[in-house]
């Protein structure tokens, strides 16, 4: 080959670097651009016997520099870091709206409870009733005023999944797109790819990664293959998967994603689509939304039936046994869609025992056999047996009346307590209605000469079953050292269920005791004497606040988590489990955000643009082409002066 050939080759490769270099640095900004380098090698030499002489050089390639393994631990840490801004963006709005000191509950609870125990200060007068009526009633606008700023989280949250799913779709498709081009354009030996395609569908499944955590595997013919969840595909070769934003089937206003196959949409478990936008806001919705709007119905059931039945043990203003203060919402049962939709099944799920409610929904299927109740929270599994139910069957603190017929996988949500804060409502309209008063009082004759005294006695729940209609006289026998009086078709306990009397005996008087008859509690102490009486009457409920007393006790009464806690310490184990997720998601986000950042870096060292490299080389490749040329001139003149001499 001539001297003027090799210089060409030179003058080729030269330029070719040239270009890499300077589209290297024009493009160093640009999100997801590997750099790039010219690749040379040296022509096939030609010789005889005297030696081998070389014909110059050639491009062999230009190389993209990038590091599938840098870039997995890029994509995973993006996906971890995107789902928890995500995440503790959500959380944070929660943990402020339960923590308010201002607008959070515990100062409307602490209001409320302030103005029960006013009413046994003024002897419950129109003043402390209507004091009452106007802190219960913003008691019940602070409960549905916070659900509704929950429910519009709730709503923004399923805005976040439709608007995440869209843009997965449109990346799958993207994705398989740049597949397909890349497998059009590379060369057959696979050596050459469009390095400018390579570069965009990578930074296509980094944008997919900030939606959600895909898994990426090697292809045939340069193609990616990406998956998500469970190892659904979502990209195979040139074909893209679609993902489905739908209604649940148990709750049309909670969005969830399906995974669309033959045009029929399958929901996918909402604990397999972790990381990004999309696994975010799932596992927001579960773990931290859910849970505060569980602990919120829970507060308000426990707090309207306490109140509800401690007011039903009294005496309202106008002498009337009292009634409801607080409305107490019925539990939600939904049934799923796909039900057999001639299916007679009706479900109800009644509140029966306020303290032992949990914070989980339910879920009742049958299997063919059997009715069952799963608590979602944990899954544990509970028969209904037997059926058809002769009474309905206690759960929780929840009364599950089943009946009709159902096929086999049928299935229901129940949801206790989700909306119980929204539904909570003064039921009152009136001051006179609050019972401050308790039912029976008690009296002891000016006639009796010993000192017997009596208790101002209380009623429980059983008291409602047979109120008292007339004065009962309790009397002591000295001779016999026992009570006599007592209705006679009813049993006497002393001293709590220590003892028990059965109806018709007579019990006998204990200094300091307490006895309890038809739902009436008293103590007796002192010494009376012999033919002493004690009486118990209908209250007339004027000026007595005892009931009311024992309302405002109510504040400080373990009545929930099994009689573990009170009403607003149950509220501050909700506001601590939220504050402490969100500091754990705040904590967890800037780790991640240091891991994304390091997993960059390592990244960026072999695939980033060093512009003080590339300066060096396009100086490097000047000179070389500048050479080149050199060599082309050189050899022009050596042909110009044999041209001469042959002349």
């Amino acid at each position: 080959m001539s001297l003027l050939s090799i210089g060409k080759t030179g003058l080729y490769a030269a330029q070719a670097a040239l270009a890499t270099a300077g589209n290297n640095i024009t493009n160093a900004n640009v999100a997801g651009y590997s750099r790039e380098v010219v690749v040379q090698s040296t022509s096939i030499s030609m010789g005889g016997a005297n030696g081998y002489i070389g014909t110059g050089t050639q491009v062999a390639q230009v190389k993209r520099y990038s590091d599938d393994f840098l870039n997995a631990q890029v994509r995973t840490a993006q996906a971890s870091s995107s789902g928890l801004d995500a995440y503790q963006a959500q959380v944070q709005q929660i943990d402020n709206l339960l923590a308010d000191t201002t607008s959070g509950l515990s100062p409307a609870l602490q209001d409320f409870f302030s103005s029960v125990q006013n009413l046994t200060g003024d002897g419950a007068g129109v003043s402390s009733r209507g004091s009452f009526l106007s802190s219960a009633d913003t008691l019940a606008a602070r409960f549905q005023s916070m659900t509704g700023r929950m429910d519009e989280i709730r709503k923004g949250v399923n805005t976040q999944i439709t608007a995440s799913v869209t843009s997965i779709n449109t990346y799958a498709k993207q994705i398989a797109q740049l597949n397909d081009q890349i497998g059009k354009l590379t060369d057959a030996a696979g050596l050459n790819p469009p390095n400018d395609l390579l570069d965009k569908r990578d930074q296509l499944i980094m944008d997919l990664n900030k939606q959600i955590k895909a898994t990426v595997v090697p292809g045939d013919n340069n193609s990616l293959t990406v998956s998500i969840g469970n190892g659904q595909p979502l990209v195979v070769g040139t074909n893209s998967f679609q993902l489905a934003a739908t209604n649940s089937p148990t709750d049309q206003t909670r969005t969830t994603v399906g995974y669309i196959t033959q045009g029929k949409i399958t929901p996918m478990a909402e604990s397999a689509l972790t990381g990004g936008e999309l696994g975010a806001a799932l596992q927001f919705r579960t773990q931290s939304l859910d849970l505060a709007q569980n602990s919120m119905g829970r507060v308000a059931i426990a707090l309207a039936t306490t109140i509800n039945d401690q007011n039903h043990l009294g005496l309202d203003g106008n002498g009337n046994p009292g009634g409801d203060i607080f409305t107490v919402a019925p539990a939600e049962v939904t049934k799923n869609v796909n039900n057999n939709q001639t299916s007679t099944t009706a479900i109800a799920a009644t509140v029966v025992d306020a303290t032992q409610l949990t914070t989980s929904d339910y879920k009742v299927d049958f299997d063919g056999t059997n009715f069952n109740v799963y608590r979602l929270s944990d899954n544990k599994k509970t028969v209904i047996s037997p059926f058809p139910q002769s009474q309905p069957q206690v759960i929780d603190g929840l009364a599950f009346d089943v009946s009709g017929a159902a096929d086999t996988g049928d299935n229901f949500l129940v949801r206790p307590t989700l909306n119980a804060a929204a539904n909570f409502k003064l039921a009152l309209t009136d001051g006179a209605q609050i019972a401050a008063a308790a039912p029976i009082a008690t009296s002891v004759p000016l006639t009796n000469s010993g000192s017997g005294k009596i208790s101002a006695g209380s009623v429980d729940k059983n008291y409602l079953a047979a109120p008292l209609g007339a004065s009962v006289s309790i009397a002591f026998d000295k001779a016999s050292g026992t009570l006599t009086g007592f209705p006679a078709d009813v049993d006497v306990t002393v001293n709590g269920a220590t003892t028990t009397y059965p109806a018709g005996t007579n019990p006998p008087f204990q200094d300091g005791a307490s006895y309890t008859v038809a739902g009436m509690s008293f103590t007796l102490n002192g010494a009376p004497a012999d033919g002493d009486t004690f009486t118990i009457a209908p209250n007339t409920g004027l000026g007595d606040t005892r009931n009311a007393s024992l309302m405002g006790d109510l504040q400080s009464t373990n009545v929930m988590d099994g009689g573990k806690a009170t009403f607003q310490s149950a509220y501050a184990t909700l506001v601590s489990t939220i504050g402490n997720k969100t500091r754990e998601v705040q904590a967890n986000a800037e780790a991640a955000a240091a891991q994304l950042t390091q997993a960059q870096s390592a990244a960026n060292n072999v695939s980033g643009v060093n512009l003080d490299e590339e300066a060096a080389n396009l100086l490097k490749y000047q000179q070389a082409y500048q050479a080149s040329g050199k060599v082309m001139q050189i050899a022009d003149t050596i042909f110009n002066a044999l041209l001469q001499i042959g002349s």
